[in-house]
């Protein structure tokens, strides 16, 4: 049979083409029929990777879950800082109210812890107690009325013998000065009683408005609010005012409650003071007002060590009075020199 003739041009290129399937046979498995100048182009269809895609769009996934996760924790945390909102003035007056109430049930037996028998009495026991307890003030004044039972009597006494009755407590000499002021100023212009007016108290020697609404709403009946270190305090702790200032205290509350309630709260927020809201370590795990009061946990919140902070009658121990009112529950006050004769405000 005669050979057949393939032309030099038609052997070259069947060469050619053998040769490049030769090359890179894997290659052009992957690629998923490429277009024809993908095949004069071999590197750029190479770095095509089928898998990436997918990769791709998994992670807009997940940067999308993540933003979703991230703008929905700032939600929840508005949800609890709700309570944190600012406590309306009409609020504040029904808390300051129902607190009254509560402390009403808890106290019923509130009193003025100062011994007395008159007004007169009650007027130089007051200005006794300034920087010490009302038990040092009623462990002292049976010994200092038995020698000078009226304004008269005092007025005359002689600052010697009067400055070693008093001294147990505390500033006896300028606390003398006061009594004999006070003492004379009362026989001379009130014809020796104390006067029921606020106008004439604040007049006599040694008294401030504390002192003279002690006075008034103890021994006349007249209401008035005592802003002493434990009321001022406790009204403070409960948000009821940020003022400092006795008299800017006294005016504010004044505010927030009837006037017939004057007297009875400054005795039941005195007593909570005393008892249990103490200035350094309050017993807040005994406290019967911790759902009313905005400053819970700033004192002991263990129920069990709570009870041991309580005092006076709270706490079983004897009260501040030698001679507390028939209706008090606790132990009266030993008199001065005996066995536990110490107390605190």
């Amino acid at each position: 049979m005669a050979a057949v003739q393939v032309p030099a041009d038609a052997k070259r290129t069947q060469k050619s083409g053998a040769a490049e399937q030769d090359a890179k046979p894997t290659r052009a498995a992957k690629v998923a029929k490429p277009a024809k100048r993908a095949a004069t182009k071999p590197a750029k269809t190479a770095k095509v990777a089928p898998a990436k895609p997918a990769a791709s769009a998994k992670t807009t996934k997940t940067t999308k879950t993540t933003k979703t996760t991230k703008t929905a924790e700032p939600a929840k945390a508005a949800k609890v800082g709700k309570p944190a909102k600012p406590e309306s003035r009409l609020a504040m007056v029904r808390r300051a109210r129902r607190i009254n109430r509560e402390l009403a049930d808890v106290y019923p037996y509130a009193h003025p812890e100062l011994d007395f028998r008159n007004p007169f009495e009650l007027l130089v026991a007051t200005v006794l107690s300034a920087q010490t307890t009302d038990l040092r003030v009623n462990q002292t004044t049976p010994a200092l009325f038995a020698k000078y039972p009226t304004p008269e009597d005092m007025a005359a006494a002689v600052p010697e013998e009067m400055e070693e009755i008093i001294r147990p407590t505390g500033f006896f000499r300028a606390k003398t000065k006061s009594l004999l002021g006070l003492s004379a100023a009362l026989r001379d212009d009130f014809g020796g009683e104390v006067p029921g007016r606020l106008e004439d108290l604040v007049k006599l020697p040694g008294v401030g408005r504390k002192t003279a609404f002690v006075v008034l709403g103890n021994a006349y009946g007249v209401p008035g609010i005592t802003v002493d270190t434990h009321f001022g305090r406790l009204v403070r702790r409960w948000k009821w005012t940020d003022q400092e200032d006795p008299e800017k205290v006294e005016a504010e509350i004044a505010a927030i409650f009837p006037k017939s309630e004057w007297t009875m709260l400054s005795h039941r927020v005195i007593f909570h003071g005393r008892r249990i809201c103490h200035a350094r370590k309050p017993a807040c795990g005994a406290c019967p007002i911790t759902h009313l009061c905005p400053s819970y946990g700033e004192g002991e919140t263990d129920p069990e060590k709570a009870k041991k902070l309580l005092k006076y009658e709270m706490g079983g121990q004897p009260g501040q009075r030698l001679n507390p009112p028939a209706d008090y529950p606790g132990r009266p006050a030993p008199p001065l020199g005996a066995a536990g004769a110490t107390g605190a405000a």
